[in-house]
Parts: C-alpha cells; sequence; structure tokens
C-alpha cells in the first residue's frame, strides 16, 4: 500500500496550501511597503523627477516654428535652399498669412527670438516687420514676394528662408549641435565660426578643475581625517566642530571672503609684501583665474571629503597597525600595506561626492574665477536666466549629465563602486 501524503501540499489552519499563503503573505507586505513610501515617490517624482525631464525635453523640443508658421512650412517642402534661387510667390503668400495671425497672437517675436539663436538678426527682423505686415489683409493685398522684400531687403536673402527651412522640425538637435560648437546649416553640419568655439572648451576646463579639486580636497583632508580617527572622542569631538564650521556660514558669505582675500589688494598679498616675499609692484594675480576658483572651491568642498573618510578611517581597528609593527613592519610600511587600503573606501566616497558637487558649482567660479575660471555651469546658468536659450542650457545640462555618469560608470569599472562605503 503506497504513502500518498507525501505528495500532498502542506496546508495551513485555513486549509490554503501553505505556499499560496506564504506567497499572499509576502505581497501583502509589499504593497504595505509600497503605500508607506508612496507619499515620498510622488514627491520625488513631482518636484524632481518631473521637472528635470521637463527641462532636458527642451533641448530637443522645436515645434514653435511649426506652430507659428504651419502654411509656410507646408508650402517650404517643396523649395531648394541650395537652387540660389527665392521661395515662389505661394510660400510668400503663406508666410504673410502666418505672419498676420503670429502678431495679433504675439507670437511672431517668441518666433524671432528662437530663429535667433541660429542665426543672429532674426529677431529685429520678425519683430520690424511685424509692424508692416500686421497692417496687410493676407486676402486683398497680395502679392506679397516684392511687398515683403520692400519692407526688409532681408526677406529677399535666401539664407533667410533657408534658416526657417532648416529649423521647421517639431524635434531638433540643433540645441546639442551648438553645445558641442557645431551647427546645422541648409548645408548640412557644420562648425561654429572660430569665435563662438568656446562651449568644448569650457567642458574640458569645468572636468579638469573638478578633477583637481577634488585631488586637492584628498590631499588636505586625508591627514586631517586620520588626526580625527585616532584622537580622543573628545578632542576629536572640539576638532569636529572646526571642520563642520563652515556649514553653518552662507556659501556666498564664504566666497566674497575669498575674494577679499585673493584680490590685488587682498591680505595674502599684503602679507606677502610684508613679509618682503612680493614686491609692492610685482604683486601676485591669484584671482579672476583658475587659481582662484581652484583655492576657493577646495577650501568649500573640503568638508564633503574629510567626513566620508573620517567615518571610514573610525572603523579601523588600531590593533592592525599595531599588530603590523610587531611583525616587523616600519610605520610606512603598517601605514601603506594595512591602514590605506582600508581607507580607499572612505576615499571613494568622498572623491564622488567633491567631484560631482564641483562639476556643478557656478557660484563659487562666478565670483572669483573671472573668464579663466568660469565652468560650464555658469554657461547653463546664463542661458537659463539672461539669454532665455532654453533648449541650450538644457543640452549643456544633459551632456553635463551624461559626462558625470560615464565617468562615475568608469570608476565602477575600475575602483568598484561596491567598494565605495560612507561608514
Amino acid at each position: 500500500m503506497t504513502d500518498t501524503s507525501a505528495h500532498q501540499p502542506m496546508i495551513d489552519a485555513t486549509g490554503v496550501p501553505l505556499k499560496k499563503s506564504l506567497a499572499r503573505s509576502l505581497r501583502r507586505e509589499k504593497i504595505r511597503a509600497l503605500l508607506l513610501v508612496s507619499p515620498l515617490l510622488l514627491f520625488v517624482l513631482l518636484t524632481f523627477i518631473f521637472p528635470i525631464g521637463s527641462m532636458l525635453f527642451r533641448s530637443v523640443e522645436n515645434d514653435i516654428v511649426s506652430n507659428v508658421l504651419p502654411r509656410t512650412v507646408v508650402e517650404l517642402q517643396n523649395w531648394d535652399a541650395k537652387s540660389g534661387e527665392l521661395p515662389d510667390e505661394a510660400v510668400f503668400a503663406a508666410f504673410v498669412a502666418d505672419f498676420v495671425v503670429a502678431v495679433e497672437e504675439k507670437n511672431h517675436t517668441r518666433l524671432g527670438s528662437r530663429l535667433n539663436y541660429e542665426s543672429s538678426g532674426m529677431s529685429s527682423l520678425f519683430r520690424k516687420s511685424g509692424r508692416k505686415v500686421a497692417e496687410w489683409n493676407p486676402e486683398t493685398d497680395g502679392p506679397f514676394k516684392d511687398k515683403l522684400i520692400a519692407a526688409d531687403k532681408n526677406w529677399g536673402n535666401v539664407e533667410t528662408w533657408a534658416i526657417i527651412q532648416t529649423h521647421s522640425g517639431k524635434f531638433t538637435n540643433g540645441y546639442f549641435l551648438n553645445a558641442v560648437d557645431m551647427q546645422r546649416t541648409p548645408n548640412g553640419i557644420e562648425m561654429q565660426p572660430e569665435n563662438k568655439q568656446i562651449l568644448i572648451k569650457l567642458f574640458l576646463r569645468t572636468v579638469k578643475m573638478s578633477l583637481i579639486i577634488t585631488g586637492m580636497c584628498i590631499l588636505l583632508g586625508y591627514p586631517v581625517a586620520w588626526i580625527l580617527a585616532n584622537l580622543p572622542n573628545r578632542s576629536a569631538n572640539m576638532l569636529m566642530i572646526l571642520v563642520l564650521l563652515p556649514f553653518w556660514t552662507s556659501l556666498l558669505v564664504r566666497t566674497s571672503a575669498w575674494k577679499v582675500m585673493l584680490q590685488n589688494q587682498g591680505v595674502i598679498n599684503d602679507v606677502l609684501v610684508w613679509l618682503g616675499m612680493v614686491a609692492d609692484d610685482a604683486r601676485l594675480e591669484i584671482i579672476n583665474n583658475q587659481f582662484g576658483t581652484i583655492v576657493a572651491m577646495t577650501h568649500i568642498l573640503l568638508p564633503f571629503m574629510i567626513l566620508p573618510m573620517y567615518s571610514v578611517m573610525q572603523t579601523i581597528p588600531p590593533s592592525y597597525l599595531r599588530a603590523a609593527k610587531s611583525l616587523g613592519a616600519t610605520n610606512w610600511t603598517a601605514f601603506w600595506r594595512v591602514y590605506f587600503p582600508q581607507s580607499v573606501p572612505g576615499i571613494g566616497a568622498g572623491s564622488i561626492l567633491v567631484f560631482i558637487l564641483a562639476i556643478g558649482y557656478y557660484i563659487t567660479p562666478e565670483i572669483v574665477g573671472g573668464t579663466d575660471g568660469v565652468f560650464i555651469s555658469n554657461r547653463i546658468a546664463y542661458h537659463i536666466s539672461s539669454s532665455l536659450n532654453w533648449g541650450l542650457a538644457a543640452a549643456l545640462g544633459a551632456i553635463l549629465l551624461a559626462v558625470v555618469l560615464v565617468l562615475y560608470w568608469a570608476y565602477d569599472k575600475i575602483v568598484g563602486i561596491d567598494n565605495v562605503k560612507l561608514g
């Protein structure tokens, strides 16, 4: 007689199979946990993910031309800009019909500003033409080709219509091309004029100086973190207050203080002159350049390097060094072979934190960097607040984000992100 009890599923007190009951219980726990964190997820989505995504979308969005000049865009599809001849009367008539509506809705200046990013003078052309075209009747005042050219001779240039045609798509890569000193033209993709090629230089300068600042923070922060980790708790706490003290002072105040110290008639130069190390007529130029930016940002970001290293060093037992010395190792060998490898995760955490903060800084470089010490973030801030070229600002931000992610990936491959610890 065969015992079939071994093949029967285990059941709980309610008669439900235990496996099914356990899966149901785990599912309920997951749903409960999701409900608990859902307010935070919703908050992050609405205040962080959605705004950033919306801003980055502006780097490819380009529907203003087709929305403001819909009939003109359709007519321009049949025109070959490379022929060197102006569009026919149908294009001019469609443009006037669209332009009259745009002037009534006050969209012609926005369109001019958009096209002015691609070719200077377009903004003034649309603004001046708007005053004259607004008085025309698209149904009865034609033909418009000669009339529009008489209103402004720039409408008789093939380049004007080629720019409208080239940038009439709903999406564009023009902002990203501008962000790397290139441009879209009727003849294809070309480099910007040499006097406008500045953004790649700014990207390289930003990465280079951020790496230098990170390295300076490691050199200055490691000894401080080591002292804090090896002092008695009472003394370490007192010194920790000094490390945290900059956080209690406004960033703008700290940066302004460096401007006072580094300027030509500032504290540092005055002291050097008083000590006789520098002649009064040969004071050091240590502000409004890369040196001033590196000094000020190293001071500002140094606590962000010290704290991760200190938290990791606290976990390293002092007995390891004593054991190494008891086995015949010198002080240097014990430190380099035993202590330093265990502190590398703290260095990694601090380096990532400082580098990411440094690459996006713009207040400090703006105040003490001058023209030679500004970062790409200063250019992004300029396009957002001054030139209002949000598409280019979004493209620059997207490229900067991609650079950070690539460096983060490279760091993970070389060091391993799993080795990064905050304590």
